[in-house]
């Protein structure tokens, strides 16, 4: 635990600390209230998990309950701010972590997909029910020369593994698919239902840091390089395949998170010169600027984007038609915040629960009114 968190209880859980001088809920423009302005009290930081297990790469939120990645082997799963239950998987550092239906699908560094299921008598076990690839379909597909691609010189791999960290997630619910991009430059398709391999895809020149499924089967990536490209998926089953569609995004700076509006037409991506850009109906519509530091990762709850920096912090700004205005800075974050995932607030309907996953080991939890 942190020593220097005076108000920790066992749980790792920092209670908001209202009535001390320099709380980070005072400190925080959330409460800097100015004439005319809306912020009720109760918005801003609600709590800080902290776990001396090392940095937070990846989150994810469902029904209350909070799925944590780090870079060490466990997954934790927390609710109502306390350390729920943590589950173990025998490969460290998870990357990404998504959430479909009763599954959890994680993904690692060593270029795996792992899934797990809850118990339904007992939702704080977990069990590790699949693993993307499955041993039996690499033992099959080795058998036939033809399943080898060249990844380095003269160095072969089979074309259903990833030879490197699965850096990213996205799930097709409607199809039943899962995407999975890597940093060894392509992105794979995978039927949920048998854990099959249906396509790889060489899609960039250097790492794929996200993935993202749209609405009318398309697919967005965003690579190192420093491009946004968009995929279209065309036919199925055996015979389905992911087609060049176009490149929205060309820049020196590399791309670090992408996210889709609910409705599916506008697409935000963050990079590391600090800048979101946005896409609606697949045109560009403009540039966020509101960080010091690299964006790594981007949210969206009903009009609401946030953006997590390296300059630790996030940037919470609400659309009206192709305007976006900075409603707040939400501070605290003493590392870059690495990843954020935003719930509906359960107690009240313009309110989303905000959490952020930073290097700092902790993971804070903001509330956000619209």
């Amino acid at each position: 635990m942190h020593s220097d968190h005076n108000n920790i209880d066992d749980n790792g859980y920092e209670s908001n600390r209202m009535s001390d001088e320099g709380s980070p809920m005072l400190m925080s423009p959330w409460n800097q209230s100015s004439p005319g302005s809306t912020t009720s009290p109760e918005d801003g930081l609600i709590g800080s998990m902290v776990r001396e297990e090392g940095h937070v790469y990846s989150l994810a939120a469902t029904r209350g309950l909070l799925y944590t990645g780090s870079d060490s082997k466990n997954i934790h799963v927390w609710k109502n701010m306390k350390l729920f239950t943590t589950f173990k998987s025998n490969s460290g550092l998870v990357k990404a972590v998504i959430i479909s239906g009763d599954k959890i699908f994680t993904g690692h560094q060593d270029g795996k997909v792992r899934v797990w299921k809850s118990n339904s008598k007992d939702p704080r076990i977990h069990k590790r029910i699949g693993t993307f690839p499955t041993l039996f379909d690499i033992l099959k597909s080795s058998m036939k020369s033809k399943n080898y691609v060249e990844v380095k010189r003269h160095h072969t791999t089979l074309w259903i593994k990833h030879c490197d960290a699965v850096s990213c997630l996205a799930i097709d619910e409607e199809e039943g698919l899962l995407y999975t991009g890597s940093w060894d430059k392509t992105f794979k398709v995978w039927k949920i239902s048998n854990s099959k391999c249906l396509e790889s895809v060489k899609a960039h020149n250097d790492a794929v840091n996200c993935i993202v499924s749209s609405s009318d089967g398309l697919i967005i990536t965003g690579s190192a390089e420093g491009s946004v490209k968009v995929w279209k998926r065309e036919g199925r089953g055996k015979n389905m395949k992911h087609r060049y569609m176009q490149t929205l995004l060309d820049q020196e700076c590399a791309v670090n998170a992408l996210v889709v509006s609910k409705s599916g037409s506008i697409v935000y991506c963050g990079s590391s010169d600090g800048v979101v850009n946005f896409w609606e109906e697949l045109s560009h519509g403009g540039v966020i600027k509101g960080h010091k530091l690299a964006v790594l990762c981007v949210a969206v709850g009903g009009n609401l984007v946030f953006s997590g920096s390296a300059d630790k912090t996030i940037c919470v700004w609400r659309r009206v038609g192709s305007i976006h205005t900075c409603l707040s800075v939400l501070t605290g974050h003493v590392g870059p915040v690495k990843c954020v995932a935003v719930e509906k607030d359960v107690e009240s309907s313009d309110k989303w629960v905000v959490y952020s996953g930073s290097l700092d080991k902790s993971v804070k939890v903001w509330r956000v009114s619209e």
